[in-house]
Parts: structure tokens; sequence; C-alpha cells
């Protein structure tokens, strides 16, 4: 992508009451970020409304995109956009992924194999001593632990897969970089950058508001194979983000805990509806079919892209075999994305996994095995 377009990208990301599912409106409906922030008013009204037009005229003409360019350049905040490489593959696949991730650290062609665990701000010592174990368990095992940076659950996960040599976490705020919430972590959000990542869809100078951390939520979750739930009361916020780990084909844990505890209400009644109960890291290594050691089998998955098709394919395998190069992919995704209809993708995916040449990562989640 050209600097300029990227710079509309930003700059179009930025406009108020442009969330990422009218952002892709603009740019399907004038092809390009460029001439979406150039549109006249007219033809802004006929996509947006002409209400909304007209903020995003008033925006416009109190902005320099390069200038906003720059002032990220002097906080040393990076960003990637949707349509490039780097762009966290499991994120692009949700129903509503943010068009710029603004982050620090680094993303890893590893973090594709990454579990959220959340919960409680307000948790047990107990809890956070399950959330530091569980996080620790699983970065030992080559997964990137992804959570909030919140108080509570988020924090000792993060600081459990940090105890891990060469452990990955990643930490989804719900406020610009700039703006990190709570403040006592800063501290943690900086070694988090040297092991991983702190990013946010939200740009620079956005204050921690209350509504922005259900919409963050998603992110966790679309960042990750599946959502762990430690403690969570009846009206958790973790809640939500197993919600939206539903909603994009995710598995979703809990662990179990004392009935009589408000602080386990929420997880409790998630076992109740389904979700998979957690006693151990093995229990969610064995639901994501990922039972490897550390080291082996992700430094085999990071190599996706450059291995050859394998021979005797059909039409409708050979395409569902490109389609998840990049990583695991939700099988609505592949129905869109093929073109074929959902009973012919079922099918090349039973005949592929039978050949043992993909796996089902997650529920209805499938993810190309490289050994073959």
């Amino acid at each position: 992508m050209l600097q300029e377009e990227a710079w509309y990208w930003l700059a179009l990301s930025r406009v108020p009451g442009i969330g990422p599912r009218r952002f892709f409106r603009l740019l399907e409906a004038f092809g390009s970020a460029g001439e979406a922030w150039t549109a006249s008013p007219a033809l802004l009204a006929g996509v947006i409304g002409r209400k909304l037009a007209r903020e995003f005229l008033a925006y416009r003409r109190r902005v320099n995109v390069e200038e906003e360019w720059e002032k990220l350049k002097t906080k040393n905040i990076k960003y990637v956009l949707y349509p490039e490489e780097k762009y966290p593959p499991l994120l692009k696949r949700i129903p509503d992924p943010p068009p710029v991730l603004y982050y620090t650290g680094d993303f890893q062609n590893e973090d594709q194999w990454a579990v959220a665990v959340v919960g409680s701000r307000s948790a047990t010592p107990g809890g956070l001593e399950i959330a530091r174990e569980l996080a620790a368990g699983l970065a030992a095992q080559g997964i990137t632990v992804v959570s909030g940076l919140a108080r509570g659950i988020d924090t000792a996960a993060h600081r459990g897969a940090l105890e891990v040599g060469g452990g990955r976490t990643i930490a989804v705020l719900g406020s610009g970089l700039d703006r990190l919430y709570p403040r006592e972590n800063q501290e943690l959000a900086r070694e988090i950058s040297r092991r991983g990542a702190v990013c946010s869809e939200f740009p620079p100078g956005t204050e921690p508001l209350p509504g922005n951390f259900p919409v963050r939520n998603r992110i966790i979750s679309g960042l990750s194979l599946g959502v762990v739930v430690v403690e969570a009361a009846a009206d958790s916020g973790s809640l939500i983000t197993a919600g939206h780990a539903l909603e994009q084909g995710r598995e979703v844990f809990a662990v179990p805990g004392p009935v009589n505890r408000k602080a386990n209400q929420g997880s409790n009644r998630l076992i109740k509806q389904g979700a998979a109960l957690v006693e151990g890291v093995a229990d969610i290594l064995s639901a994501l079919n990922l039972p490897f050691p550390a080291g082996e089998e992700t430094a085999a998955t990071t190599e996706t892209g450059d291995k050859p098709e394998p021979a005797g394919l059909t039409t409708a395998e050979a395409r569902i075999w490109q389609l998840l190069a990049d990583g695991p992919c939700h099988i609505d995704l592949l129905v869109r994305e093929s073109g074929l209809p959902a009973s012919e993708v079922g099918a090349a995916l039973a005949i592929l996994e039978m050949k043992g040449l993909v796996l089902a990562v997650a529920t209805k989640t499938y993810q190309r095995l490289t050994d073959k």
C-alpha cells in the first residue's frame, strides 16, 4: 500500500461515528480510503447518511492526514492495516475486524496459536493463582496468552505468561496506547511490549471510557483460538468476551468455582450452557487439538505459506487448502471466500481431514497440517 493511502486509512478510521463496518462500506463504495476521504458531501451522504456526512466533513476540515501520521512516529506507536501481511490472521477472520490496529512490541507468526485468559477485576486469591498457573502452562507449550491488561485475572494471566522463558503475551486495551489503563500496569505493559504486543483499535488520545471495553473484547477473542474464563460474576465483562468468541466460532472454556460465591456465578453458568470445563492446561490443549510440546509444532505451523500443494486434490479441496494457507479459518469464511456451496466446502474439509491434511482446531475452525 502506498504511504499516502495508508495516511488516509488512518484518518478515515478516526472519523467519529465511522466504525469498522462503515469504514469498509466506504471503502467498497469509493474504491480506496483516499477517494472516500476526498469524496463530495453528496456522495458521502449517499453512503453514510446526511447527519454522519456532516460530521465527517467537519472532522475532515480540521485534520491534516500527514500530521496525524507524524504524531504516531513521535510517540513510537506502530500500526498495521487490515490488508497488510503483518495483520494478525486470526483477527482478520472475525466479522468486524478493526481497519487499523495500533501497537507497541511486535506480532509474530506463532501468535496464531493463542488462547485468551480473562476474568474478574476483583478476583479472589485463588482465582489469581489459577489464572497465573494456566497462563504459565500455556506459555510453556508455545501458546501466546491474550488478555486485557485489566486488574485482577487479566494481570495475573499476563504475568504468568511472562514467567516462562520465551513466553509471549498480547494485551488489548480499551483506550489509546498513550492513555494506558490502569496506570499501575504501565511497567507490565512495557514488559509485555518486549515479549509480545500491546495493541488497540482506538487511536492515540482515546481515553479509557466504559463503552470502549465491551468493544475491545471482540479483539481479545478475535486474536485467540479459544477464551478461558477463570472467574466471572453474573454481570462480568468477561461474559461479553465469551459471547464474542462464540459468534466468531472460537472455543469457550470456564474454570468452575464454589456455587455460593458471586465471583463464580458467570463462569459456572457458562459451563451449564456448554462451555468446556477446565481443570488444567491439558483440558485446553486437548479441546483445541494442540497437545504438542513447546517449540515443536509451533515451528512447523509457521511454514504453511511455503508448503507445496499435495497431489491428488480435487478442485474444491485445492481451493480450501489454499484458503487455509494463512492460518486457522472458520468454515463460514471458507464458504464466502471460496464461492463454493456450504455442502461442498464441508465435504472437502471432511476429505482433507481424513487425508490428514487439515485439522479442526476449534468449533468449525480448521488449520492446515504441514507434516504431510
